[in-house]
């Protein structure tokens, strides 16, 4: 008996059913039969809607793409309303008690989890490919003194693609391991490399006595001669915070890495783009604005008051809701006990009150409740990072590293899917007709016309 792949059995069983959704187009009286897969329709369906013969055919609008999937994939599942996230099956929150990030990393690659050993392998890999050029240091040290490492992680990552012309070879399956081992092995690298530039302090070269995420600890926060032995507590916490930040889904920077590797673009290239994605303070930067709303609220008896504000839409409550979660995110479940183990064993940080007395009056307010608003992965983290001596410019770095397999994973998957071709989505065009072209003398005084700010006054550089 031949097994059948998921999507063979998904089309195969639509198609006994017949599953369908009929349209009535009132403009035409036509009626026509869109074919349902998966729970889906094929937006290219819809051209078949015509008006006329020399009509294009219908297509969808969706911004932000709230209802659209882009794509097939096998390597995470969300159910936002019964608050799941798995990878490839897994629990999120089995693998944060059980497992380690190059573990999660192997299995987001390579669809399943390791042996013992393929693990030692695997790891052996990562730590022998942590180091980058000498050149990268001083392409580094290029940056301005005050450089946001986010900032210095796009440029950086965008440059090693210039060190790795073979990384071209992407139809290569060999050619493409080893370019997601080199970018999980360097990524901590940069990363902590950035810090210590932004710190004005000198680079701590990858020590592969030490585990990856020891390693990291180490090239952050070694001083001198001695040798760094990194606290185990901290080391396993940021273990899991990096297994529970690996992958999202469809997230915008994924996303972003999906659309640019389309191109068939090298991966450091796609990576950066996903990196800039990952750089706004709607995605990476979120919880840092969670900090800074605790750090505004004070103290836990000021929280009242604030979500008084949040209720009077003055403000916004932020590490709160989701668009994908309708309930508790998983993730922010298992980062709020790491929070309290942490500030257990360090200074309490007292905006850790505040965060416990805002999560617990949110959840009995009727006005959260009702719109499904509940803490989410970044409610947390930033306390944590915060906790752990990390900068709040840091924080989307730290965001950055773990979600590498993620990205590479996709981009891997997108590869290899006959389906996927270069990115190219429509528009409705919503512009002027056809004008004539006015010379320049005849411009003045046109109705209508928007007029354009004047120049701006800014220091040359």
């Amino acid at each position: 008996m031949v097994e059948r792949s998921g999507a063979e059995r998904e089309e195969s069983s639509g198609a006994e059913r017949k599953e369908a959704l009929l349209v009535t187009d009132k403009r035409t009286g036509k009626t026509y039969e869109i074919s349902i897969i998966g729970g889906a329709i094929r937006a290219t369906d819809l051209k078949q809607i015509k008006v006329d013969d020399g009509d294009p055919g219908l297509i969808s609008y969706d911004p932000a793409y709230l209802n659209t999937a882009c794509c097939r994939s096998a390597i995470t599942f969300i159910d936002g309303d019964r608050g799941i996230l798995r990878y490839r099956g897994y629990p999120i929150e089995e693998l944060a008690e059980h497992s380690t990030y190059l573990e999660t990393a192997y299995l987001l690659i390579h669809g399943e989890l390791p042996t013992r050993a393929e693990l030692e392998e695997w790891t052996e890999e990562i730590r022998h490919h942590t180091m980058i050029h000498e050149n990268i240091k001083k392409f580094m040290d290029g940056f301005n003194y005050d450089a946001h490492p986010m900032g210095m992680l796009v440029g950086t990552l965008g440059a090693l693609s210039t060190f790795y012309p073979e990384a071209r070879d992407i139809q290569n399956p060999v050619s493409r391991h080893r370019e997601i081992v080199r970018l999980i092995a360097k990524m901590p690298t940069l990363a902590a490399f950035a810090y210590r530039h932004l710190r004005g302090l000198p680079y701590v070269y990858p020590d592969n006595e030490l585990s990856y995420i020891g390693n990291f600890l180490n090239m952050m926060w070694k001083v001198g001669g001695d040798r760094y032995t990194p606290d185990p507590l901290v080391e396993r916490s940021l273990d899991v915070i990096f297994i529970l930040h690996a992958d999202h889904e469809q997230n915008l920077s994924t996303h972003t890495m999906r659309v640019v590797g389309s191109s068939r673009v090298d991966p450091y290239s796609a990576m950066a783009a996903a990196t800039a994605a990952l750089y706004g303070p709607l995605h990476g930067g979120a919880n840092e604005a969670v900090v800074r709303m605790l750090q505004e609220i004070g103290s836990p008896e000021r929280v009242p008051a604030y979500l008084e504000r949040v209720k009077r839409g003055e403000i916004r409550l932020m590490g709160f809701g989701h668009r994908i979660y309708k309930s508790y995110d998983p993730r922010a479940k298992v980062l709020k006990g790491i929070a309290e183990k942490i500030c257990a064993v360090t200074r309490r940080n007292p905006l850790l009150d505040v965060a416990l007395e805002l999560e617990r009056q949110a959840l009995e307010d009727e006005y959260f409740i009702r719109r499904r608003l509940y803490p989410n992965v970044d409610f947390y983290s930033g306390l944590i990072f915060q906790a752990l001596g990390f900068p709040v410019e840091m924080f989307p770095v730290l965001f950055a590293i773990p979600r590498t397999s993620g990205w590479l994973a996709h981009w891997n998957e997108m590869l290899e899917d006959p389906e996927q071709k270069i990115a190219r989505p429509r528009q409705i065009y919503s512009g002027p007709g056809e004008r004539p072209y006015l010379p320049l003398a005849e411009r003045e005084g046109i109705q209508g016309r928007k007029l354009q700010p004047g120049p701006a006054t800014f220091p040359r550089r």
